[in-house]
């Protein structure tokens, strides 16, 4: 992806999972890269901190709700290209703390796009969202980007209204300020090495794996769309790449899903990564929730393959492997940064880049 060599772009939610891997990819491209988030929560390992991504680029620790921070950091910066991840990611957690998953998601979206809007050098933005901003209908086929958007819990919710301010900005705002193109990305259920997130079903179970203790399932029978992270810090940069061209036809709202094979239920997921771990495996505890979850959510992503050329390349098994593998290997002491750049080039490699 020769078009990120020397781009300036900034990143916002680089200390997260997929801000980490998609920084350690820019980097590898020969981007300049500057980032913008929370620190690593305290008490969890962190891919960010083990994986040294702060090396060789810009890493600011702030709060996106913090409008003059954001515009700052823009204004010094000086992007080409931003990419939005800053969110408040956890469904669960939302329920704890809605006005803080609101704030982050809705009002740190308007500071970001609002501080693109007033910087010269903003061609392009790639605003992530979730597969979760769709009304749920519980049908068994792929949401498509016409569908209507809604949300029963706090995050959910909040990721529709960030896709209605992003809708907003791209109509009328940001051609009031001049050339940029925007574009929302919304991925399924993202797995790989290096989450540690609270309340996500594989550091679930990297958990319970390394205590000995059970897996504790709320919805085994919940169907979603799993993917690699590689598959959608890919389908970012991809965007990213059109949108810097000036492609108009690139700008609106795409879905990252993986292939029909990858839509498999929370149970098939945990006893493929079971059997990926070759160890021992540890029980299964079921403990239904009284919060309300989605049972069947699916990704119908024809309109990216078909206008913008993107298509998944790992099936299910492979997905479960190369997220196993990399655990075993971590376990086991090989360097978290060595890891992710293996994985990265393997990665780009069988996609031909």
């Amino acid at each position: 992806m020769r078009t990120y060599n020397g781009i300036r772009a900034l990143v916002t939610g680089h200390t997260g999972f997929k801000g980490s891997w998609l920084c350690s990819w820019l980097k590898r491209e020969g981007a300049v890269v500057a980032g913008l988030a929370l620190a690593p929560p305290d008490g969890s390992p962190s891919l960010f901190d083990e994986a040294n991504v702060a090396e060789g680029m810009e890493s600011h620790i702030g709060d996106i709700r913090d409008f003059a921070l954001v515009s700052g950091v823009v204004e010094a910066f000086s992007p080409q290209i931003i990419f939005h991840l800053a969110a408040q990611p956890l469904v669960r957690h939302s329920y704890r703390a809605p006005i803080e998953t609101f704030g982050s998601n809705v009002m740190g979206t308007l500071h970001v796009l609002e501080a693109a809007r007033s910087c010269a050098s903003v061609k392009a933005i790639v605003c992530v969202t979730t597969d979760k901003v769709y009304e749920s209908r519980e049908w068994p086929w792929g949401y498509r980007e016409t569908d209507v958007l809604g949300g029963k819990d706090p995050y959910s919710a909040s990721k529709a209204c960030a896709e209605l301010v992003a809708a907003c900005y791209r109509q009328t705002m940001l051609p009031m300020a001049g050339e940029i193109c925007l574009a929302t990305a919304r991925g399924g259920n993202v797995i790989g090495g290096g989450d540690w997130s609270e309340d996500r079903l594989i550091p679930d179970i990297m958990r319970a794996l390394q205590v000995r203790e059970p897996v504790v399932l709320r919805n085994p029978g919940a169907v979603r769309p799993w993917q690699h992270v590689l598959e959608l810090v890919h389908a970012y940069l991809h965007l990213g790449e059109r949108l810097l061209a000036g492609d108009k036809q690139s700008t609106g709202n795409w879905n990252f899903g993986p292939g029909h094979e990858n839509e498999v239920t929370v149970g098939e997921l945990v006893s493929a990564i079971m059997d990926a771990w070759q160890d021992d495996a540890v029980p299964v505890s079921i403990e239904p929730s009284s919060l309300v979850e989605t049972g069947y959510l699916r990704l119908d992503n024809s309109k990216a393959r078909q206008q913008l050329g993107w298509a998944p390349v790992l099936g299910f098994s492979e997905t479960i492997a190369m997220t196993a593998r990399w655990y075993r290997a971590r376990e086991l002491g090989s360097p978290v940064a060595t890891l992710v750049a293996e994985q990265i080039d393997s990665y780009r490699r069988q996609r031909g880049l």
